[in-house]
């Protein structure tokens, strides 16, 4: 097995590395430079994305013809990890959720005119978009098959009726994917559709309030009230919802993976230089056998994340949903995260419980790991199903054509 990466992913990684120790980096230093919501502000953004396209490392996901770099899974799971070094990095390179996820769902299910009006302008960075799919109880959370929301068909038109919550970047996007029931057919009963902010027929109930810093646009409560849409806002065709969820969560949970091993270093990062440097009872914290164990198994983790996860990359560059292996690299790599900022906090003491460093700001965001698209008891018994049903099947390596 070679593990070794290409020349040219090698390129865009140290690339990356730099911009983001050079560019990004004093930018999170300076809090002046954040928005209310712990968040990079857009003017501050705005620079970033700028110079991030100047030196031609944007959209990383995409096709060339699309605007991207054409990377690759694998390719992107090494630049993913790099960029997110920095709190702010993936946002820079339009590398954050939910765009991230909404461009490259668009670009393999949507048609050439749909990639014009709706995948381009948040490839340009002019717009961002939100996918709404999760409702209140009862309605779908991580069983899609629960979905209350409505889309009903009248003359050439579909009118939607029913409420989202918790949709990530709903109150700043313009371009919407929202999931919706169309028939009550269990595998063909769901669609997924496209909408403009500016349409009627639907608002923002509320912006919910949570414990962790947020993305651009929060996570906000969606009523649709009679938003009415042709048919030609369909994605993929009526009743392909189910598939348009597959080829969007699988790939969007992986990229998440990526991002987090990146904040992962980077608490380790701060622990080491805190410890290296922070003396007591006259001995350095670094030369303490028990910072030593802390920080050997968290380089362990990490390791063991990054196998994960080019596993699942590369599972998935080959055309396969890679389920059992995006599942267990959401899983470990989720408490990975959150492990790795309580043990740096642990070993700053008061000043990694303060704002001085980000690692408050990485370990409430780690809570919201363990739950974002798809609950670590959701992917367990995934795992188990996928197990049970073709035991044999699941421990098989992939085997090389002769």
């Amino acid at each position: 097995m070679d593990f070794r990466i290409p020349p040219h992913v090698e390129d865009f990684r140290a690339r990356i590395a730099y911009f983001v120790d050079t560019e990004i980096l004093p930018v999170e230093a300076d809090r002046g430079l954040w928005d209310s919501h712990g968040n990079i502000g857009r003017p501050a953004l705005a620079t970033l994305r700028d110079r991030a396209r100047a030196e031609g490392l944007w959209c990383l996901q995409l096709r060339r013809e699309n605007g991207g770099q054409q990377l690759g899974r694998t390719g992107m799971a090494v630049c993913y990890e790099e960029m997110n070094r920095s709190i702010f990095g993936p946002v820079v390179f339009n590398a954050a959720a939910p765009d991230d996820g909404n461009m490259m769902v668009l670009e393999q299910a949507a048609t050439e005119a749909q990639k014009d009006r709706w995948l381009r302008p948040i490839a340009d960075g002019t717009v961002s978009s939100a996918f709404a799919m999760t409702e209140p109880a009862p309605g779908a959370g991580s069983d899609p098959g629960m979905m209350q929301t409505r889309a009903e068909k009248r003359g050439d038109k579909y009118v939607l009726r029913g409420r989202k919550w918790f949709i990530t970047g709903a109150e700043d996007a313009s371009h919407f994917i929202v999931m919706a029931r169309t028939s009550d057919d269990p595998r063909r009963g769901l669609t997924a559709f496209l909408h403009h902010r500016d349409e009627p027929g639907w608002h923002i109930e509320r912006r919910i309030p949570i414990m962790g810093p947020e993305e651009h646009g929060g996570h906000c409560e969606i009523v649709y009230d009679g938003l009415e849409l042709p048919a030609d806002r369909m994605l993929l065709g009526e009743g392909l919802g189910l598939k348009v969820t597959q080829m969007r969560l699988g790939p969007a949970r992986l990229t998440h993976c990526m991002r987090w091993l990146g904040l992962a270093k980077r608490c380790t990062e701060i622990a080491r230089d805190h410890a290296e440097r922070r003396e007591g009872f006259g001995i350095r914290l670094a030369d303490r056998e028990s910072t030593q164990i802390k920080m050997g198994d968290l380089a362990m983790g990490i390791e063991i994340g990054r196998l994960l996860v080019m596993k699942a990359a590369w599972a998935l560059d080959q055309g396969d949903f890679a389920r059992k292996e995006v599942s267990m690299a959401k899983i470990h790599v989720a408490n990975l995260l959150h492990k790795a900022a309580d043990i740096a906090i642990q070993i700053n003491g008061a000043r990694g419980y303060s704002t001085d460093t980000p690692l408050e700001w990485i370990y409430r965001y780690a809570r919201q790991a363990r739950l974002v698209d798809g609950a670590d008891e959701v992917h367990q018994m995934v795992l188990n199903r996928l197990q049970s049903g073709d035991p044999q099947n699941f421990w098989r390596w992939p085997v090389a054509e002769g």
